[in-house]
């Protein structure tokens, strides 16, 4: 009994990610935790995407892309991130990639959050403010991050693509990742989307941010398959 105490008290050594098929998240157990974990951790997301457009100092890259869009489409910040999901979930087909509840959840509930917020949250006068909304906007999606992926339910459509990329190029994650989220942030830009200091801090901060707070947040399913190789910190 004591072993098992002490070897729960230490998340690192205990809890493990692993990648899981469509049906094999739903039979891994604590269905319901897990649940609960991912769409606190989505809407968690939308609300740090909001907080960085009020902070109006430079949003993630993909939110660049999408801040970019919207000036050229009717359609709301929220709207478009679900929009882009989906466009992203129809190059998951020819690179095999198969989704999951959260990949679905992830692809509806950021962007719903995310325009919710933003129509309760007005736009702070004081730099010193939007500065604090800025960083706690990176803050807040590390989070975010880690709990949607802890709950081990299947990853985001942007996940997705840079896993199925890497798989089928051969190229490590962390190239495939920096390749995308450049190529999104210049076609963002090209758009007129948001670049700032919000946008490096995003790119510097959220890896070693989810990164840390991941092992408190995984749920434990380690029997249900093998460890994967390496994970992706944001969607």
């Amino acid at each position: 009994m004591k072993a098992r105490t002490a070897a729960t008290s230490h998340p690192r050594t205990t809890r493990t990610l692993v990648d899981l098929g469509p049906l094999a998240q739903l039979r891994a157990g604590r269905l319901v935790r897990r649940l609960v974990q991912l769409f606190v951790g989505l809407v968690l997301y939308g609300v740090s995407l909001a907080m960085m457009v009020r902070g109006d100092l430079g949003l993630a890259p993909w939110d660049v892309l999408h801040s970019g869009l919207i000036r050229h489409v009717p359609l709301t910040l929220g709207q478009a991130v679900v929009v882009m999901s989906f466009v992203v979930l129809v190059l998951w087909i020819p690179l095999r990639e198969m989704p999951g509840v959260g990949t679905l959840a992830n692809a509806l509930v950021v962007g719903f959050s995310a325009d919710a917020t933003l129509a309760v949250l007005e736009v702070p006068g004081p730099f010193a403010a939007r500065l604090a909304l800025m960083v706690g906007g990176v803050l807040v999606c590390g989070v975010a991050t880690a709990l949607y992926i802890g709950a081990q339910l299947g990853r985001g459509p942007r996940d997705g693509l840079m896993t199925g990329l890497a798989r089928r190029t051969g190229l490590s994650l962390r190239l495939v990742r920096t390749g995308l989220e450049v190529t999104v942030v210049l076609v963002g830009l090209a758009l007129g989307g948001v670049l700032g200091l919000g946008t490096v801090l995003y790119a510097l901060g959220i890896g070693p941010v989810a990164q840390a707070l991941m092992p408190y947040f995984v749920v434990d399913v380690a029997g249900a398959a093998p460890p994967t190789a390496e994970q992706p910190a944001a969607s």
